[in-house]
């Protein structure tokens, strides 16, 4: 697996036009961050405004405003400098906290760079993508690159004339520039034959074949800062369909796709057509979609036609997203449009697969052979840690983030991720017990909810204790992958396992594969106190 060193750059209002700027650097195979100081930027909606979007001039004030105080200025070129003297591409990624929505409308993909004015999002070494927070705490996990498959879905109402300006979008175009790219990659077309690119066909490819990649080309349009999408009804005319009723139907998947690509073909109309697909974007990043590329305007055909084919084989590479997203944007940087793509991320690794075996990183191992050996004869005592209850919980990284954005804690964006801290705030600020009642009801709550189709009935209530929740939700993941990691354990010829989690997921796994554990618990605190 490639490695990176990992920028973010967050973004938090402090007074009218003045913004905070922090920066947390990190290194590969480092297990802490840098702080690498904390400045201020002045943004002026109004000037930038009135600038063409993506010109010279839009560029250079936008990036003057975010890099105008020295502090700024210097932690971004040391975190890039520091990078290079790695040798490794700079992941950056922007997150705008909740305190400052109006800068999402920006358009950050034409930053250049403060010192030489090169544009930065343009640069294979430096893969940009804007970092959107969701309530889906539900792990996503990756697939090996053998089994991806995409949903390709091209919207081209008979009746487009009927409205004013919109064009007819090449069907057969758009599939085979999405087939040339894909390559290999099982593909579902809609439509296909007799039917339709309708809401509700769309929907049902999703939930049937699950696909990893969804690749949606349509109309669409900004009204009252509400998207619509000209998506087709049963006889192939236009059904004027808002876009909220699309993230509706993908945030209550049971799968949802790993990557949304959101599509939007040049016309003569306003520029909200494009800006449709683009709110669209952190409305489905809020869904739980891990990745989004939207359109921040009308791109034009002949951009669309240079750049997808590239972005998608450029992403069977490696599976890096936002690697593929600036090689394919670098690639039209001279054209207008080059900008408009942008892609809203989660995705830690920025990866969409992962190919099965032991990666280069472990090349340097050399003790595996002892190890197996050990395991045969039953002579290796595994000790488990909270690592393996990230399919089922989050890590807890990630139930302090969500947590904390659930009760509205008015901390700084990186204390959110730390449990400890979330939990010493409640404490002070309600009563002794809130972090173990507040947490508890809060992880019952969104089991029962995310699993409610699998659970038994006597389970799916609010009633059931959270042991028995999780469980319940272990069962359910051991059944559907036979390489879940407390069954694979459960499966190995071993006498002892030790477990500093406090669930009881791995005699449940035991049990499941036909042992009688004898659970033992060790009171760690009373040998402490007699040490």
């Amino acid at each position: 697996m490639d490695k990176f060193a990992d920028l973010e750059l967050g973004l938090h209002r402090r007074e009218v036009e003045v913004y905070s700027v922090e920066f947390r650097f990190s290194q590969p195979e480092s297990e802490t961050d840098i702080r690498l100081g904390q400045g201020t930027a002045r943004f002026d909606l109004e000037i930038l405004g009135k600038l063409p979007p993506g010109s010279p001039q839009y560029a250079q004030a936008l990036s003057e405003a975010l890099f105008a105080d020295e502090v700024v200025r210097s932690a971004f070129v040391q975190a890039l400098a520091s990078a290079q003297t790695l040798n490794l591409p700079l992941r950056l990624r922007l997150l705008i906290g909740p305190s400052a929505p109006e800068l999402h409308s920006l358009h950050w993909e034409t930053l250049r760079h403060p010192q030489t004015g090169a544009p930065l999002c343009t640069d294979e070494n430096l893969l940009f993508s804007r970092y959107l927070s969701s309530l889906d705490w539900r792990p996503v996990p990756l697939r090996p690159k053998g089994e991806l498959s995409a949903l390709v879905v091209v919207a081209n109402p008979s009746n487009l004339s009927d409205y004013q300006n919109l064009a007819p979008i090449d069907v057969a175009g758009e599939f085979e520039r999405a087939r040339q790219g894909l390559g290999t990659l099982p593909i579902t077309f809609v439509p296909d034959g007799a039917s339709k690119a309708t809401l509700n066909n769309l929907t049902t490819a999703l939930r049937q074949g699950q696909p990893d990649i969804l690749y949606l080309v349509c109309h669409g349009a900004l009204v009252h800062d509400q998207p619509y999408l000209w998506l087709e009804d049963e006889e192939g005319k236009a059904a004027v369909t808002p876009g909220d009723d699309l993230v509706t139907r993908i945030r209550e998947l049971n799968r949802r796709p790993t990557l949304v690509i959101l599509a939007s073909c040049q016309s003569a109309s306003s520029p909200s057509n494009g800006a449709a697909l683009s709110a669209l974007g952190p409305r489905l990043a809020e869904a739980g979609v891990p990745a989004v590329i939207a359109m921040q305007s009308n791109i034009g055909l002949q951009t669309i036609a240079e750049f997808m084919p590239l972005f998608f084989t450029e992403l069977q590479r490696d599976g890096q997203i936002d690697r593929a997203l600036s090689i394919a944007r670098g690639s039209v940087r001279e054209r207008p449009d080059y900008w408009m793509p942008a892609l809203f991320m989660r995705l830690k690794s920025g990866r969409i697969w992962y190919v099965p075996g032991f990666g280069d990183e472990r090349r340097g191992f050399e003790k595996w052979p002892s190890i197996l050996r050990t395991i045969a004869r039953g002579q290796c005592t595994p000790i488990l840690g909270p690592g393996l209850y990230k399919p089922v919980l989050g890590s807890p990284q990630d139930i302090a983030r969500r947590w904390a954005e659930a009760y509205h804690y008015p901390m700084a964006p990186h204390e959110r991720e730390s449990l400890p801290q979330v939990a010493q705030y409640l404490t002070v600020n309600q009563y002794e017990r809130a972090p173990y009642d507040e947490l508890e009801e809060y992880l019952k709550q969104e089991l029962v909810a995310q699993f409610a189709q699998d659970l038994p009935s006597e389970l799916n209530n609010n009633q059931a204790s959270l042991d028995r929740l999780i469980e319940a939700v272990g069962n359910i993941y051991r059944q559907r992958s036979p390489l879940e990691p407390y069954s694979v354990l459960a499966q190995l010829p071993l006498p002892v396992y030790i477990t500093t989690n406090w669930n009881n997921l791995l005699a449940s796994a035991l049990q499941g594969a036909g042992k009688d554990p004898q659970v033992v618990l060790c009171p760690w605190n009373e040998y402490a106190e007699q040490i």
